[in-house]
């Protein structure tokens, strides 16, 4: 029987989870890598233009699909791709980022080659790189069947990055042992329960939630990592609560659900008399994890007392001081389910839709985007939302039903959000990619624009143009040539890196926005459109406020 290579078995063995691309930049080390995912039935390779980019975009796809390959050489290819990486562990995302390294032959003969310092330390990457993952290997012949069982048990029980090392040379060797037939990752149970500690755990949720005179959940982007965000929201539904998101958490559910109140992000919340209710409420059900940073509480305005919350996390819960640990997220959340009943609700808030701003030759702004963007989305779209400016009016702005979200804002690396949206629309097997993206984070990262023309990926992208990293001006303050951006022609950019039959404009007034929107909404291809807004609507925030954020000042008692 023909065994598989290293190689070939390690891709065999991470496609039968679902995944149908691996995302990379080629390099001589990892060639065997490489030449293997042509022999792999079922798995593509993109071709991105950096391995920054490349992580970036595996990030995109595994939030749709549930994981990704990542591919890169040793030494300045993994370390390029680092931000990336460590960017899906600081958001649960789990990427498997293989690595070629150079042969045992060269590191036993103390050889020197590129890619290194000069020396013979072959291994000193490897720290590294494992720093952004949960798990890490190096691959030989004879351990790779039993390693890469362990490595895919702990990328998904943590829904973390992992780092697979494997050599060239032993990459073309063929492995030793029984392969492992695989399974899809839908399939797969990530983390099992204690059943005491379980029962336990919803005994004492159910207790308090049954008590509680004026309750709020919460429910984060944990749940969708781990496939239960579907789940949570039946929960919520069936128990009748009323749900609040935080900006991170965009995304999480279907915010036309009748239990949605809105946004909460204490002084920036949306609409405002969500804060009232978070804040005043007797117990808050936080499923997922709540992060209370900065952008969650609009710059700590306020400081939640959750001493006597209920936090559900992946494999552990905390009941005010009462910790239940071994017990995961999905098995908590059946036996919620099993036995919600709904309660009576009093009116809360509900989010609006945006009001229509300007007409005709007006000028394109802010105000005159969103809400026209709001009522082109369709169920099955996802928006990518770029970290910036945009991100505060898209975090408040509610989604319409089957519209789902992908944004980066507690990593918050600017240029994520355009190789993600190239990752998003790979994944997707229906509906739109939208993605919103500022001209100073699309400037990191826009030649992935010719990976996407490549690939006949189909976005609808919209570049805000106002010249400048707007979203510094607002947490500093105007008039610094730091924050000026190098002017360049957005909207002539996908005809030059051969994007073939986009739709792409610069649209400067209302009545030509609203005409390509209609364009747009009978165009089956992609859409590039350069919005114009103006730099004047980055007004930095107040000095106390922006204190808050960045705490630079010296405390005053009087």
């Amino acid at each position: 029987m023909h065994k598989p290579t290293v190689a070939e078995y390690t891709l065999q063995r991470l496609a039968a989870l679902g995944i149908d691309q691996v995302f990379g930049v080629p390099g001589d080390y990892a060639f065997s890598v490489d030449d293997a995912v042509e022999k792999v039935d079922g798995l593509g390779w993109v071709a991105c233009a950096n391995e920054l980019n490349a992580a970036y975009a595996a990030d995109g796809y595994a939030r749709i699909r549930g994981a990704a390959i990542l591919s890169t050489t040793y030494g300045v290819g993994e370390l390029s791709a680092l931000n990336g990486v460590m960017g899906s562990k600081a958001h649960r995302v789990p990427i498997f980022h293989i690595v070629g390294m150079p042969s045992e032959r060269i590191q036993h003969l103390r050889l020197i080659t590129h890619h290194n310092l000069g020396d013979t330390r072959y291994d000193r990457f490897q720290d590294i790189s494992a720093s952004a993952c949960c798990v890490s290997a190096v691959l030989t012949p004879d351990n790779c069947i039993d390693e890469l069982e362990r490595v895919i048990r702990e990328t998904l029980r943590q829904s973390m990055p992992a780092y697979i090392v494997i050599s060239e040379v032993n990459g073309l060797m063929p492995v030793i042992g029984m392969p492992v037939e695989g399974a899809p990752l839908e399939t797969i149970k990530r983390q099992r329960s204690d059943e005491t500690e379980l029962a336990a755990a919803v005994a004492a949720i159910t207790a308090k939630v049954a008590a509680a005179q004026h309750p709020v959940a919460s429910i984060t982007t944990l749940t969708s990592r781990y496939g239960v965000a579907d789940k949570a929201a039946e929960y919520v539904g069936k128990a009748n609560l009323p749900i609040a998101i935080t900006p991170n958490d965009k995304g999480a559910i279907d915010e036309s659900l009748p239990q949605f109140i809105g946004l909460y992000a204490a002084q920036s919340s949306r609409p405002a008399e969500v804060r009232d209710v978070v804040t005043q409420a007797d117990l808050i059900l936080d499923i997922g994890g709540l992060l209370l940073t900065e952008l969650n509480t609009g710059l700590w305005g306020d400081v939640l007392n959750t001493s006597g919350a209920i936090c559900i996390h992946d494999n552990w819960v905390r009941s005010g001081t009462d910790v239940y640990l071994n017990v995961a997220i999905e098995d908590v959340l059946d036996a919620l389910l099993a036995t919600a009943t709904p309660r009576t609700r009093e009116p809360d808030p509900t989010p609006k839709t945006l009001e229509m701003v300007g007409s005709g030759d007006d000028p394109t702004t802010s105000a005159g985007f969103y809400p026209r963007l709001q009522r082109r989305l369709r169920s099955g779209d996802t928006l990518v939302i770029e970290t910036g400016t945009c991100m505060v009016h898209l975090n408040g702005m509610r989604l319409p039903a089957g519209v789902g979200a992908e944004g980066q804002g507690l990593w918050g690396s600017i240029g994520w959000a355009t190789p993600a949206a190239l990752g998003v629309a790979l994944a997707k097997r229906s509906g739109r990619t939208w993605l919103v993206t500022g001209d100073g984070s699309h400037q990191l990262t826009l030649n992935e624009l010719a990976v996407m023309g490549r690939y006949g990926v189909n976005p609808v992208i919209f570049v805000l143009n106002n010249g400048i990293f707007g979203i510094e001006d607002v947490i500093s303050e105007r008039g610094h040539a730091y924050d000026d951006l190098a002017p360049v022609q957005y909207h002539l950019l996908p005809a030059a890196f051969g994007c073939k039959d986009w739709l792409s404009a610069k649209v400067t007034t209302i009545a030509e926005l609203d005409a390509i929107l209609d364009t747009i909404e009978s165009h089956d291809g992609a859409a590039y459109i350069e919005l114009m807004i103006p730099e004047a609507e980055s007004q930095p925030l107040p000095t106390e406020v922006i204190d808050r954020g960045y705490k630079l000042q010296t405390p005053i008692h009087g």
